[in-house]
């Protein structure tokens, strides 16, 4: 897709300007967001992200809108994963309900700027060096490896370790352990001091930049645009924030989530070694994106499935075992 400098302006510009309406409308005003709430605005920037593939696709850009709409998905599904984090990274600052959603919006602007210099260093990569692709196809094999192995351990990450970004900021600046509204900073005996409110957004940005170690090369085995994979990525992560307060409490029944993506990523692992061996010109088919955008969604939907089946499943389970016991929790006779 040939972009000019004035579609990135625009792109920019018009995304700026829904983050903007996006904080006036729903953010400014420190609340606490009701599930109808981040209901319609969780399908706000879904319908804004069809919109925007749907826009490509009557430019004439079916290509590139098969490739946003892959891309946008697995981002999407990938960002889900972030979600688990996110919580445990609200928990360990004790962030007021009230106060979540600005953290969040704050917190994914970082992770979204982060990203921005992320993409542009893996596309002045893989198109000045092809052997790149191979790089990309392993480390997202190995990814959907250690996808697995999580997922079938029994141990569960309950606290968030902090980053060494994290560690260098608490060290070297001083600050208060208690929230003064939404301010990031306070003036203290003449001291100037930093709010847990800074440190949890700042927490949320470079924790989510480690997501994008699997997302951003996943996105470049679905196209080699970085326009493409700019938009995906922004529309993927500026309906997280709602999507957090939507699904929080529907993500422990997503028990088979790790196993769904590890398929995604080991997937797209492979179509990135045939794309590799495509340029060298050795005579291997590679996976239309129409394909790609037909399995990321099969398994997504297959996978949701088999998670809610298994969640219902065991608390069924519970509730037979719990049965069978008294108030004291001996066997009833």
């Amino acid at each position: 897709m040939d972009v000019t400098l004035n579609i990135w302006v625009l792109t920019i510009v018009g995304l700026c300007a829904l983050i903007a309406a996006d904080f006036f409308i729903g953010g400014r005003t420190p609340h606490e967001v009701t599930t109808k709430e981040a209901g319609i605005w969780t399908a706000v920037w879904v319908a804004l992200a069809g919109l925007f593939g749907l826009g490509l696709l009557w430019m004439g850009e079916g290509q590139a809108s098969s490739e946003f709409f892959a891309g946008y998905i697995t981002e999407k599904s990938l960002s889900v994963d972030n979600l688990f984090v996110f919580i445990l990274i609200m928990t360990k600052f004790a962030v007021p309900t009230i106060y979540q959603q600005r953290v969040l919006l704050i917190g994914i602007l970082i992770a979204l700027v982060l990203r921005a210099g992320f993409i542009a260093g893996g596309a002045a990569l893989i198109s000045n060096f092809s052997f790149m692709f191979f790089i990309f196809g392993a480390f997202l094999i190995w990814t959907a490896y250690k996808l697995i192995e999580e997922a079938r351990s029994d141990e569960e990450d309950e606290e968030f370790q902090e980053n060494r970004f994290m560690r260098l900021v608490e060290k070297r600046f001083p600050s208060t352990d208690q929230y003064h509204g939404t301010r990031l900073t306070i003036l203290r005996g003449g001291q100037r001091l930093i709010t847990p409110m800074l440190i949890v957004m700042l927490a949320i940005g470079t924790t989510d930049l480690l997501f994008a170690l699997d997302s951003i090369p996943a996105i470049f085995g679905l196209t080699q645009d970085p326009y493409i994979v700019f938009t995906a990525n922004a529309f993927a992560l500026m309906g997280l924030r709602q999507l957090y307060f939507l699904i929080g409490g529907l993500l422990q029944k997503l028990v088979h989530l790790s196993y769904g993506l590890s398929i995604i990523l080991g997937f797209i692992g492979v179509k990135l070694f045939l794309h590799a061996l495509h340029e060298y010109d050795v005579p291997v088919p590679e996976i239309p994106t129409q394909v790609s955008l037909a399995v990321i969604c099969g398994v997504l939907v297959v996978t949701t499935f088999t998670s809610l089946a298994a969640s219902k499943k065991a608390r069924l389970a519970e509730a037979e075992d719990g049965g069978g016991e008294d108030g004291s929790g001996n066997d009833k006779d």
